[in-house]
């Protein structure tokens, strides 16, 4: 293999590792979202847990979402396995959508010891800027299957606004 085909396969795998962590980051920014223990979490103490890295005060995970609008309706989804439909409390104020709740660590029933524990558990707080008004009295949320579905009805229908402000 030649010396110049080598350097191009480094320079080619090292921009595309840059460019998914750039990637990584810009996605991630939004979606990482603290968790903090509480004392309804319920977690297991540093001394019944094998992993050395386990904080139970430290908990961050990524509650991946979606945000889709139409012409007359903003929808949110986001990913939060592992909770039921009354662990959480959505808001809305100051064109922000709020999601609150609270992840409940689930004990085994047998004796023995943790290995790993990687989930976040305890509250946390989610919040999603709104491009549009929307109507308080019409929202909608359902949970199914650990993902939090919340419809918005536009207070003015109409696509998303777009403005092309000049350079001077």
């Amino acid at each position: 293999m030649k010396l110049e085909t080598m350097k191009e396969s480094v320079n080619s795998f090292w921009n595309s590792l840059a460019e998914g962590w750039q990637h990584l980051r810009h996605s991630a920014a939004s979606a990482l979202t603290h968790f903090k223990p509480g004392g309804e979490s319920r977690m297991p103490l540093p001394s019944e847990v094998d992993d050395v890295a386990y904080l139970p005060t430290r908990s961050w995970a990524l509650l991946g979402g979606d945000v889709f609008e139409d012409d007359q309706r903003v929808i949110v989804k986001l990913e939060v396995p592992g909770m039921e439909k009354q662990d959480f409390d959505i808001e809305i104020f100051d064109g922000r959508l709020v999601v609150t709740g609270e992840k409940h660590f689930q004990r085994e029933s047998s004796e023995g010891r943790w290995q790993v524990v990687q989930c976040a558990y305890g509250s946390f707080r989610r919040e999603i800027p709104l491009t549009a008004r929307v109507g308080l009295d019409t929202a909608k949320a359902t949970y199914t299957n650990g993902v939090l579905r919340i419809e918005l009805v536009k207070l003015e229908p109409g696509k998303p606004r777009s403005l092309s402000i000049p350079v001077q």
